[in-house]
């Protein structure tokens, strides 16, 4: 989070684009989420940051195997070492994928089944919490700024016009990026319903 000044009668624009900056990190962090939830073709990011736990402690499963999708339906796991398979097993069947792993030596196979009505259910509440995270991300940077305003305002370091002006400008940047989270939501959806 970027820390905020404010300077009676000086332009918005430093202060839009810091308060938009700050939430568009987490709009980006919704798309990387968005990207691990299951839609038509197997891709790694879906399972690339699963934790497994090796070497004593919690990692992500990129960190402890090579990542493959040779194919639409199917990833595959390839451990860099073949004691943690096991963990990697594991890892993989208590994760919200909804698959069973299948090894073969020093391999882990992961059919992704055609997707069933109950599945794409379970698949949108996933997508419900993961837009609800981010919007709960979202007002916590607005209310952090809008503590750092009133605070100045208090401080008189600025005017109540300035600071209603700021806290209206507030606003509209967390409308317009809370629209475009709700976006992404309905376009993942969308995605979900074509499978």
């Amino acid at each position: 989070m970027a820390s905020y000044t404010f300077v009676e009668g000086a332009s918005t624009k430093s202060f839009e684009t810091s308060v938009d900056g700050d939430m568009q990190k987490h709009i980006q962090h919704f798309e990387k989420e968005l990207s691990k939830i299951r839609t038509g073709r197997a891709h790694p990011s879906m399972i690339e940051d699963i934790k497994v736990f090796a070497y004593g402690t919690m990692m992500p499963l990129k960190e402890v195997a090579a990542l493959a999708a040779p194919d639409a339906q199917l990833l595959t796991i390839q451990p860099w070492d073949k004691t943690i398979i096991p963990e990697i097993e594991k890892a993989l069947q208590t994760s919200d994928l909804g698959v069973t792993p299948q090894t073969d030596g020093p391999l882990i196979r992961i059919i992704l089944p055609k997707m069933s009505s109950s599945r794409r259910d379970e698949l949108n509440k996933v997508l419900g919490k993961r837009l609800e995270e981010c919007k709960i991300a979202l007002r916590n940077v607005r209310k952090e700024v809008h503590t750092a305003i009133r605070d100045a305002e208090k401080d008189k370091k600025i005017s109540e016009d300035y600071s209603k002006r700021l806290q209206d400008l507030l606003q509209k940047i967390t409308d317009k990026v809370t629209l475009q989270a709700d976006a992404l939501s309905s376009k993942k959806e969308t995605e979900i319903k074509a499978l």
